[in-house]
């Protein structure tokens, strides 16, 4: 099939894990209701984006949130890229998003690659390094429809991990991310447009809702972005589902027409994955 629709859960989370994953689960069969192959969550869907909270919601996998997430892409037959979650891994813990294919399967998982820790003064300081261990893993996942990469949130600003996914035979790129309402405003939308640009790919970023109860406020502003950089599907920052068809003629037609990855100078420059 040269052309799917993607869809964008942009929800809204809680303190309570289990409404987080009945939520969840309940914006995934909605998706699924209105003909969409893929859904697509944000990143800490589980749980608040919290030091605490992640500790505490940290599970292994196979574990509480995968299983649900596996049941139901297997009991809808799609596919479901699972934002992501604190992984617990023996002594360390990950911020890890798992795709699942339509027979339940696990396609693999992202371990961020890039940890946020940054401190803005007089805006917003946070180290996810307190929590988290980086993962060191580029992951391309093979689909019925095309290849995907996967990215998490910080993952994002760097362009040499955007490019060797592409490099991978990659046509979409997802990526959860819980942008702030610092961040968010500032390079949010440029950052995913420039990257579906430079790459000739769909560029999907998934947030949470902005929960203004909640300590960290995201940013939200979920958008699908096309490899013109045509915003073909957006939100702000409430509860809600976005929709977007992926033709992958299109992306075929814009790779023939402006050749960008095609007239790369590798007798002068190389980016190799080590």
């Amino acid at each position: 099939m040269r052309k799917f629709k993607m869809a964008v859960c942009q929800m809204l989370v809680t303190e309570d894990k289990e409404e987080n994953l009945a939520k969840a689960e309940k914006m995934i069969r909605e998706a699924k209701s209105q003909g969409a192959h893929i859904a697509v969550l944000p990143e800490i869907f589980n749980c608040p984006y919290s030091r605490k909270a992640m500790v505490q919601a940290a599970e292994t996998y196979p574990g509480e949130t995968t299983n649900r997430l596996s049941s139901l892409a297997k009991e809808l037959s799609m596919y479901i890229v699972g934002g992501s979650i604190a992984e617990k891994s023996h002594d360390k813990i990950y911020n890890t998003s798992f795709i699942f294919g339509p027979l339940g399967e696990l396609l693999g998982s992202h371990r961020k690659m890039h940890l946020f820790d940054i401190d803005i003064k007089g805006k917003i300081t946070f180290k996810e390094s307190d929590v988290f261990e980086a993962g060191e893993k580029v992951t391309v996942v093979d689909t019925e429809f095309c290849k995907i990469g996967v990215a998490i949130c910080f993952d994002v600003r760097f362009p040499e991990l955007m490019r060797i996914m592409a490099l991978k035979g990659a046509e979409v790129i997802i990526i959860p991310a819980a942008f702030n309402t610092t961040t968010g405003p500032a390079h949010w939308h440029d950052t995913i447009k420039i990257r579906a640009v430079d790459n000739q790919v769909y560029c999907i970023g998934a947030s949470p809702a902005r929960n203004l109860q909640s300590n960290y406020h995201a940013y939200g502003f979920s958008t699908i972005i096309d490899p013109f950089g045509k915003v073909i599907a957006a939100t702000k920052e409430e509860e809600t589902i976005i929709y977007g068809e992926i033709d992958l003629d299109y992306l075929e037609k814009v790779r023939e027409e402006l050749p960008l990855l095609k007239n790369r100078r590798k007798d002068l420059y190389t980016l190799t994955e080590l």
